[in-house]
C-alpha cells in the first residue's frame, strides 16, 4: 500500500489549466489552426527597442525559424515527443510535443533589418529596435 498526499484543489487546478490552454489556442486563430502548441511570451518595450522571451525548452534555439515578412514577426519551431521506454507501468505528460507558432504585427516604428536573435536556458531571446524618429522642428510664421 502506497501513501498518497490529499490535495483536495487538485483537480480544480487541472480544470483551470486546460481551460487556459483551450484559451490560448483560440486567442491566436493562426496559432491555433497550424500548431499543436503556444510558447508563452513576455514582452517588453523599451525607449529604443522591443524584447521577446519565448519559453521553448528542449527545443535547440538554432532549429527555430524566425522570419519577419510585411511588419508580421514569426516564430515556429517543433519539439519531439520523448521517446518512450520500455518498462513504464505509468505515464502523465504535461509536455507539449509537436509544432508550435506565434505571430506578432509590429508597429511601423521597428528597424526590420536589425532584428537578432538568440537562445539560452530554453529562453528564446528577440530584440527588435526601433528605428530613430525624426526630430520635431519649429517653423516659423512670418507675416
Amino acid at each position: 500500500m502506497s501513501i498518497t498526499r490529499y490535495e483536495p484543489w487538485a483537480l480544480h487546478r487541472e480544470l483551470l489549466n486546460e481551460v487556459n490552454r483551450l484559451f490560448e489556442r483560440t486567442t491566436d486563430a493562426s496559432s491555433a489552426a497550424t500548431a499543436d502548441w503556444v510558447p508563452p511570451v513576455d514582452i517588453e518595450e523599451y525607449a529604443d527597442r522591443f524584447v521577446l522571451h519565448a519559453d521553448v525548452p528542449g527545443i535547440e534555439p538554432s532549429s527555430i525559424e524566425i522570419t519577419l515578412e510585411k511588419g508580421v514577426l514569426t516564430l515556429s519551431g517543433t519539439r519531439e515527443q520523448a521517446v518512450e521506454q520500455n518498462g513504464v507501468e505509468r505515464r502523465r505528460s504535461e509536455r507539449a510535443s509537436g509544432k508550435f507558432l506565434r505571430r506578432f504585427v509590429l508597429p511601423d516604428t521597428v528597424d526590420a533589418d536589425s532584428v537578432s536573435a538568440s537562445g539560452k536556458n530554453g529562453v528564446l531571446e528577440v530584440v527588435i529596435p526601433k528605428r530613430p524618429q525624426a526630430q520635431p522642428r519649429k517653423i516659423a510664421v512670418t507675416h
